[in-house]
């Protein structure tokens, strides 16, 4: 079986949230790997819409409708957290105060670009902030199914979605495997014990050297 969508944010908390790191996390999946700080850590999440300091995801009675994250989903806050400007939010990400962001994808291509903010035909609210954080972000990661819907490859030779950046994804984890990102070079690092190669490749435009 591929790893689910718990265990994949599981993976990411645990490979690449270090002590100390400010870190933002996208809409959709890689905002649920907030539940899966490590213990004794000292992670700072920050959401762009204008708030450091997030926690795990509400329970149902600590459900605040004035604490969201950047999709609007409601958040909690940590005691040491704090609220401000989407001017300041942003003045943080363009200057590089950023360790980490993982965002979800609709295409990412061997040599690192990503499209995450459309889909031709489709019409959407904006871009939101991921073209920032691309840019911005010391460490880029990418958390995301495989396959689309349709079944066609999300890990391509090169994107034909709108770019939100070139060549800026260090790292892609989906529930087929955790792919490195080296000098425009793919390389799969892990994958579940269950998943053959041959899976892998067959659902995969871009050519990967096997490191597992």
């Amino acid at each position: 079986m591929a790893w689910s969508p718990e265990e994949m944010c599981k993976i990411a908390a645990q490979t690449e949230l270090k002590d100390g790191y400010y870190v933002n996390l996208g809409i959709g999946m890689p905002v649920e790997v907030c539940n899966f700080l490590p213990q004794g850590h000292n992670i700072i999440l920050h959401s762009e819409n204008g708030m450091l300091g997030l926690g795990p995801s509400p329970r149902a009675d600590e459900v605040d409708p004035d604490i969201i994250t950047a999709g609007k989903d409601t958040a909690t806050i940590l005691p040491h957290g704090s609220y401000f400007d989407s001017a300041t939010s942003f003045a943080m990400v363009r200057g590089g105060h950023i360790d980490l962001t993982i965002l979800g994808a609709m295409q990412v291509s061997e040599a690192g670009d990503i499209a995450n903010w459309s889909i031709p035909g489709k019409m959407i609210k904006g871009m939101g902030g991921a073209m920032d954080l691309v840019a911005g972000a010391k460490r880029v990661v990418v958390l995301m199914h495989h396959v689309a819907k349709d079944g066609t490859p999300k890990i391509v030779k090169n994107c034909t979605f709108p770019l939100t950046g070139k060549k800026v994804v260090n790292r892609i984890i989906t529930d087929y495997g955790i792919f490195d990102i080296v000098d425009e070079k793919l390389i799969l690092v892990q994958k579940p014990a269950s998943i053959s190669i041959e899976q892998i490749q067959q659902s995969t435009e871009a050519q990967f050297v096997v490191g597992c």
